[in-house]
């Protein structure tokens, strides 16, 4: 183990803001970004932390950021150049913490889905469709689709996100922006896509967050980590059935296997389920950028 599991972060004299995984402080013009252990699964933390949790995702996202060339919002992961108050522990910061331009965000989630899964496939089999997006007879569940599609949602301050249509989208944010949005979004995924595919990875689908910054439109938050994509392992995968994958879905499987009935707060995570959990973040580290997690 690398590292205590860390629930909670406090700056000194800054206020926070934590949500279901992240604690957020503004410091002005800047946010830092902190990814906690804490893990979220059918709208509840768990009271269970995923050691490690934090630190793969921030890595993850920064290799993204570096890999793509995207215009995006990142300043340093480097705690030590953040210039954080005095007193501050910087244990707790080091390897998850991302100190960001602040944006305007985009009230979107920009939602990109390559191949027939979760909500998708639910929503196929009753009509056909996936976000109202015609698709072709006979897919099964996991088929690879013909093209990308884009399907976007809006972010909800707390629950789940509402999927919409690409019209009312527009309806938004302006048909210019909404342009613009899908197209980047659809590269960005197909860039992404490619090189994951080299490293044994399909990302079946993801979503991604923009923000504007004077006349800048910056990719933001998290990007193609296996907290904000769907990571199946490429010499598993089989159409006409769900996929193994490199997130948290082993930990939805085990809560789905228990008496919960997802409506009262959660049981604690068996140590072995959680370990299991952490391999497979691990896992997805080491294959996308081809270093070992330290």
């Amino acid at each position: 183990m690398n590292a205590p599991i860390v629930r909670e972060t406090t700056l000194p004299g800054v206020p926070v803001r934590r949500g279901k995984v992240r604690d957020i402080f503004d410091l002005g013009d800047r946010l830092l970004l902190v990814s906690t252990d804490r893990l979220s699964a059918f709208d509840w933390v768990l009271p269970t932390g995923i050691p490690d949790k934090g630190r793969v995702l921030t890595q993850v996202a920064a290799f993204w950021f570096g890999l793509l060339d995207e215009p995006n919002h990142l300043i340093t992961t480097d705690v030590a150049k953040m210039g954080l108050p005095a007193g501050t522990d910087l244990r707790m910061f080091e390897g998850r913490s991302t100190l960001c331009r602040k944006t305007e965000v985009v009230p979107i989630e920009c939602v990109v889905r390559g191949y027939l899964a979760g909500s998708g496939w639910k929503e196929y089999c009753k009509s056909g469709t996936v976000c109202g997006v015609k698709l072709p007879a006979g897919l099964t569940e996991s088929s690879r689709l013909p093209e990308p599609i884009f399907t976007p949602s809006t972010k909800a301050a707390e629950g789940h996100d509402e999927n919409i249509s690409f019209e009312r989208m527009v309806e938004i944010t302006g048909r210019e922006l909404a342009d613009e949005l899908r197209r980047r979004s659809l590269r960005i995924f197909a860039r992404g896509s490619e090189h994951a595919l080299r490293r044994g990875i399909i990302i079946a689908d993801t979503k991604f967050e923009f923000g504007r910054l004077g006349d800048e439109l910056l990719l933001i938050d998290e990007v193609l980590t296996p907290d904000s994509s769907r990571f199946w392992p490429a010499d598993q995968y089989e159409p006409g059935r769900g996929q193994p994958s490199f997130d948290k879905q082993y930990v939805r499987d085990w809560l789905s296997s228990t008496p919960w009935d997802k409506n009262s707060p959660p049981p604690a995570l068996p140590e072995d389920v959680a370990m299991r959990t952490r391999e497979k973040y691990v896992e997805a580290y080491e294959r996308l950028t081809d270093r070992k997690f330290g």
